[in-house]
């Protein structure tokens, strides 16, 4: 599978310096984390799950997660479990090109139990989102995937869910994290990233995020993520890829305040209504959240809605000016500091260097945008069909 291939090749050509390159779902953990783009989520009990799938795969959806946890009702498990099993059995009959897909499970007993009933179906699973993750829940978790892929010959990734109240309340938050830590330490291999479970932290103080604020707006939660990076983001090497917490707004209501995207870049590519389009989808919003993240150290995003994707995955592409700035950085061996390329900043070879090792890695999966090449041309592309 590769990025934007649902875009058309001439397209691409005017779009990318250097092209997003394939990767699949065997390959090195590390690329998969931030190949993960944008995570659609979808509820297990959906009667054309399989159909959804596919049609997200068209529309340039990388990674989805079938959710048997909040996503349904709990009396609605036994049911969500039979339908994700035959939906994905469907699947692997029709053969197709599929995204990752992940399992996102209550107990750690259903990592055994959905395996054994999907079959030789199971090989189309990545691996299992494990949600309410603390150092007391989770191995369990962990144990019951190294078993099944001990017994299965299948490989299994995990992706642990930071969202409990532990995890929020300042008093038990730091010691929790370093649980974690050390916990998933033990179990690196199988580590694919850690995800945000932003709804169950802002619910652990009775808010919920309007559709015109970022997370980083509600300080409580925004707290909590710096919290994550700082315990489980690290670029030392003990670090893991952290992914953006959902955004989980599509149609607009009221606005209080004012859209966050300037007019002048639509304006300069002819693209005023795209930008209303994003506007009238409160899109602006997930936008300027989406630049935060990243910002902020986080990699992806989850995400609820097919109409989220292009926005995340056009903001994941390195600009041409980005990329200018790594390779300078990487290119030098004794440190020191230099203009950069674009003779806009000053770029230092030893501090940089993190930053420009990760932006390589993100370069490989999502490409880099050809020079002059916005924003808006990668949104506008990637959310054609």
């Amino acid at each position: 599978m590769r990025h934007f291939d649902h875009i058309d090749t001439a397209r691409r050509k005017h779009l990318f310096y250097r092209h997003p390159r394939r990767f699949g779902r065997h390959d090195d953990p590390a690329v998969l984390a931030v190949a993960l783009g944008a995570t659609l989520y979808s509820p297990a009990t959906r009667p054309v799950l399989a159909d959804d799938v596919l049609k997200a795969a068209r529309g340039g959806v990388m990674s989805m997660v079938v959710c048997l946890e909040d996503a349904i009702a709990d009396t609605d498990v036994p049911a969500g479990e039979a339908n994700a099993v035959a939906q994905l059995r469907t699947l692997r009959e029709r053969g197709s090109d599929l995204p990752l897909l992940f399992i996102r499970i209550r107990r750690p007993e259903q990592i055994g139990d959905l395996v054994a009933r999907l079959g030789d179906a199971a090989e189309l699973v990545t691996g299992f989102v494990l949600p309410k993750f603390t150092a007391v829940t989770g191995g369990a978790f962990l144990e019951a995937l190294e078993e099944t892929a001990a017994r299965t010959g299948l490989r299994l990734m995990a992706m642990p869910v930071i969202e409990s109240p532990d995890a929020v309340y300042a008093e038990t938050r730091a010691e929790m994290l370093h649980d974690v830590a050390r916990l998933l330490a033990k179990h690196r291999e199988r580590i694919l990233a850690v995800r945000l479970g932003a709804t169950d932290m802002s619910a652990a103080y009775g808010l919920r995020r309007p559709p015109d604020l970022t997370i980083y707006d509600i300080r409580p939660v925004a707290n909590v993520i710096c919290d994550v990076v700082n315990v489980l983001g690290r670029a030392d090497g003990s670090g893991f890829v952290v992914t953006g917490p959902v955004w989980e707004y599509f149609s607009a209501g009221e606005r209080m305040f004012k859209p966050q995207l300037r007019q002048s870049p639509f304006e300069a590519q002819h693209a005023a209504p795209l930008r209303q389009r994003l506007i009238t989808s409160d899109l602006d919003g997930l936008i300027r959240e989406v630049h935060l993240d990243k910002a902020n150290g986080l990699t992806g995003k989850t995400v609820i809605h097919p109409s989220h994707v292009a926005a995340v995955h056009a903001l994941s592409v390195v600009t041409h000016e980005e990329y200018c700035d790594a390779a300078d950085i990487l290119g030098v061996a004794g440190g020191g500091a230099m203009a950069s390329s674009y003779a806009n900043k000053m770029n230092e070879a030893k501090p940089h260097r993190a930053w420009a090792e990760r932006l390589m890695l993100r370069a490989r999966v999502f490409g880099v945008a050809a020079e002059g090449v916005t924003f808006v041309e990668l949104l506008e592309a990637a959310g054609s069909r």
